[in-house]
């Protein structure tokens, strides 16, 4: 027991060193205009990029979208699409049983289940949206990208193993083994739900984007498509398919990470320093950093934009905001229910840890390449550009393989844009499926086949009950989806590890590990902590406040304004800035969030640093409140299965 918290709590120092770091900002005067920076570049760059501002200006116009050549894009998703449904006609043949709709039989090698496991866990969000956040806000989107790592290393020390041994299809299995059985699974299966609605939003959305962008194909079309295919693929391949599907995924999708990388690399030949002052010197990125992030109207004397761009706090300005970020990313990662399904999909728990092994290995790999990806797209695309297209970011690495390849228009640049949308297609497919199932099973599972028919549905009943369920998921993600059009990817999954972290991780690791835990702790965990994650987001800045707009509208336009009085003449940059800003301010002057809310009352982006203490809180409180005498004594049952594997089911051969 002394190993296990100790191995919990250096990765939990690991996670919130990783996210702790401050923003260096400037010494600022009264007015921001008027501010000095510590770090002072000569006094004629300021100048410079002032004059060439105009010639920025028109080089980062965007068009309205990604000009594709759409046989060669047509045919590359059509060839992921038939190699796909291929995998789900043989995966049918195959899936008889509830185990093998929910886990494959238990008869996925750990060498594949830790290929599926990436394909599960680097998703649309990884691909997309953190790359894209990367090529907006800098070092802060690569923050993003460490926390799934340190989250997958606190499963390999601490919940592999028991998870296999303990559990059967889903997280209400692990939990009722020594609790009451429907208060518990109903509360383990709404989490789940929750958790999963968050993650497939983010995943749609990038569908729709993608489809929407590349072949003309409108939004509400993409992602209707796009749900077709994963009720296909889940209702008739379940776990088989789903994995197979992410196998192949996760192949293509670090095969193209790696020759874009590559290719970046290259452009900075083969020298890190050099792209990091390509990064610097790059008046597109300094320019997207004084006007678009740090909304300065003008430029501030002696102030290094680019160098900015380098430096953490222009996504998450304010350092608990990168504590609460890690929190959730290190254990939300541990409670996400359909990476929770995937170790009931080896035979045995060593299989399970060789699994982790091999996901950990491939997932650094690929994000640490995500730096790459997004830098790179910052020099050679533009921050404008980037937004333009789509103000999220989604579309950054897809508009750097179209570039690498020779650019828009030729054939190089139009075929290894096709690939690149097909691998990025394919992770869309691949995740959308593997939450849908774990969705699915917690309903179909948990509710249904445990306390509506109290355990006692035939096998047959029990395929059929998960594959309607399966349909009844897929067709509300896609009107998820259709609502969800406007939001950043990466932040509805960073989202989904938050709900993860506070609901989810701290039942599943006290049900574990802790003798007197019992069925009040359980559900008060999941409600409490689920409830406060998701109350916390709807009151926070990821919410769209427009008359936080209008006054950001509002300071430019008295800015430009004063300048105009004093009689200055407007660059053609600063007008367009000026006609936008009085735009804004006008649509937005007298608007309100989602829950009638001007501003938010919850100041940070990610709730994990309230809602995990308070979701282990609950559960400690729920449990000391309620005693039971009859969970603990039968602590000692499933801590000798979740260490030996006494009584787990066995795998079936493929």
């Amino acid at each position: 027991m002394k190993k296990i918290v100790s191995s919990f709590l250096v990765t939990m120092f690991l996670g919130a060193v990783a996210f702790a770091a401050e923003p260096v900002k400037p010494t600022t005067a009264a007015s921001p205009v008027q501010a000095t920076a510590t770090t002072a570049p000569a006094a004629a760059a300021t100048q410079a990029a002032a004059t060439q501002a105009p010639a920025a200006a028109k080089s980062a116009a965007a068009p309205a979208k990604i000009k594709t050549n759409k046989a060669i894009t047509l045919t590359m998703f059509g060839l992921i699409i038939a190699i796909t449904l291929g995998v789900v006609v043989w995966a049918a043949r195959k899936t008889k049983t509830a185990a093998d709709f929910y886990t494959a039989g238990g008869g996925i090698s750990g060498m594949q289940n830790g290929w599926a496991i990436t394909g599960d866990v680097v998703s649309a969000a990884s691909f997309l949206g953190m790359s894209g956040l990367i090529s907006l806000y800098g070092i802060d989107g690569f923050l993003y990208s460490t926390g799934p790592i340190l989250g997958f290393v606190t499963i390999l020390l601490l919940m592999a193993e028991p998870l296999r041994n303990a559990g059967k299809y889903t997280m209400g299995d692990i939990l009722c083994f020594r609790a009451s059985e429907k208060p518990v699974r109903a509360a383990a299966a709404i989490s789940t739900v929750a958790v999963s609605t968050f993650y497939l939003l983010a995943q749609m959305v990038g569908a729709g984007k993608l489809m929407q962008l590349l072949l003309d194909i409108p939004y509400k079309a993409s992602v209707i498509g796009v749900g077709t295919l994963l009720i296909i693929y889940v209702v008739f391949g379940g776990m088989k398919a789903t994995t197979w599907v992410q196998i192949i995924k996760a192949v293509l999708l670090l095969s193209a990470a790696i020759l874009i990388s590559l290719l970046v690399a290259l452009k900075a030949g083969l020298n890190p320093l050099r792209l990091f002052s390509d990064v610097v010197t790059n008046q597109n990125i300094q320019d997207h950093v004084r006007m678009n992030v740090l909304k300065d109207p003008l430029p501030v004397a002696g102030f290094d934009y680019g160098k900015r761009f380098l430096q953490p706090g222009l996504f998450l300005k304010n350092p608990l905001d990168q504590i609460s970020l890690g929190l959730a990313w290190v254990l939300g990662a541990a409670g996400l229910p359909h990476i929770m399904m995937r170790f009931f999909t080896v035979p045995n728990a060593k299989e399970a840890r060789k699994s982790i092994k091999i996901s950990v290995f491939l997932m650094g790999t690929f994000f640490i390449l995500t730096t790459l990806l997004g830098f790179g797209a910052a020099i050679h695309i533009s921050p404008q550009k980037i937004a333009a297209m789509d103000k999220g970011g989604n579309m950054a690495t897809l508009l750097l393989a179209q570039y690498l390849g020779g650019g828009e228009g030729t054939i190089g640049g139009d075929m290894f844009l096709a690939f690149v949308c097909a691998v990025a297609f394919a992770t869309i497919l691949a995740v959308v499926s593997g939450l849908v199932l774990a969705a699915s099973a917690a309903i179909a599972h948990d509710i249904y086949v445990n306390i509506i028919r109290g355990g006692k549905a035939e096998q047959k009943e029990q395929v059929m009950v998960a594959r309607i369920t399966s349909l009844v998921v897929g067709a509300a993600a896609i009107i998820m989806g259709l609502a969800a059009e406007k939001e950043n990817i990466v932040a509805l999954v960073a989202l989904a590890f938050a709900v993860a972290a506070s609901g989810n991780f701290p039942v599943i690791i006290l049900s574990l590990f802790w003798k007197r835990f019992n069925t009040a702790g359980i559900v008060s965990g999941i409600v409490v902590g689920t409830v406060t994650a998701i109350g916390l987001v709807l009151v926070s800045p990821n919410m769209t406040y427009p008359k936080k707009i209008a006054a950001d509208a509002k300071k430019i336009v008295d800015t430009m304004e004063k300048k105009q009085a004093g009689g200055a003449v407007l660059s053609e940059k600063d007008q367009a800035s000026l006609q936008k800003a009085r735009g804004d301010y006008e649509k937005n002057k007298n608007g309100t969030s989602l829950m009638g809310l001007d501003k938010p009352l919850f100041p940070l982006k990610n709730p994990g640093i309230i809602s995990v203490p308070l979701g282990f809180l609950a559960a400690v409180l729920g449990c000391l409140a309620f005693r039971d005498r009859r969970a603990e004594e039968m602590f000692d049952e499933i801590y000798v299965r979740q260490n030996t594997g006494i009584g787990i089911a066995k795998a079936v051969d493929h």
